[in-house]
Parts: C-alpha cells; sequence; structure tokens
C-alpha cells in the first residue's frame, strides 16, 4: 500500500516540474544565431533582429510543454496502470509528464528559433548556423 501523502507529495513534484518546463521554454535565447556580417549595417540588423525576435513570440512554447505533459501523463500513467496498478500509474504519470513537457519545451525553443532565422533570412541576411 502506497501512503496517501507520498502520493501527493509526488503530485505536486511533478506539476511543480511542468510549471519550470513551461517557464524555462518561454525565456529562449536566439543571442547563438550567427549571420555574415561582410557589409551588414549592426544597427539595422539589431533592429532586424528585434521586430524577428518579436514575430518568434507567437510560437506557442508554453502551450506546447503543457500539451507534451498532458500526453505524457495519459501515456506514462497507462503504461503504469498497466505495468503495477495504481500506485504505478501516478508514478508513470509524473515520470511522462515531466518527459512529455521537456520534450514540448524543446519544440517550441527550436521553433522560435527557426523563426527568428527564417525572418533574417528573408531579410537579406545570411544566417550562419
Amino acid at each position: 500500500m502506497v501512503d496517501p501523502m507520498l502520493i501527493r507529495m509526488r503530485r505536486a513534484t511533478v506539476i511543480s516540474l511542468v510549471f519550470l518546463l513551461a517557464t524555462v521554454a518561454a525565456c529562449t535565447t536566439t543571442d547563438e544565431i550567427i549571420i555574415d556580417k561582410k557589409g551588414v549595417s549592426m544597427a539595422s540588423y539589431e533592429a532586424d533582429l528585434a521586430e524577428c525576435r518579436a514575430y518568434s513570440s507567437e510560437v506557442k512554447s508554453a502551450e506546447k510543454t503543457a500539451r507534451g505533459a498532458a500526453s505524457g501523463a495519459v501515456i506514462g500513467g497507462a503504461i503504469g496502470a498497466i505495468t503495477g496498478g495504481s500506485s504505478r500509474a501516478v508514478e508513470g504519470a509524473g515520470v511522462g509528464a515531466v518527459t512529455g513537457g521537456a520534450r514540448g519545451a524543446s519544440e517550441g525553443e527550436r521553433d522560435e528559433i527557426q523563426v527568428v532565422k527564417n525572418c533574417l533570412r528573408g531579410r537579406g541576411y545570411r544566417v550562419l548556423n
């Protein structure tokens, strides 16, 4: 028999991790983008980069994190229930939520960076990475 207090603590931990992942996903950086600076006005580039970053905020990173966490929790919970009953279902849901949330956050970050790169390319910059 699993202690109900332990189950509540695990749930609280999982919920905290999901919110942490959502926060991290919202703090994506595009500082790693490298352009060919030959013949580029850096003042114009900085203005264009700021506008492109604004476009990237339209990517729904937090939603992708939450969807990943929710689907991971369902799948993990189902696997846990099949392999070990209700106590394993809770553990499986927790692991699935964290894993799915991390995957969703990563996907959102990649999408945001890709939006900035595409925007810069569209404005005539040679993006090197």
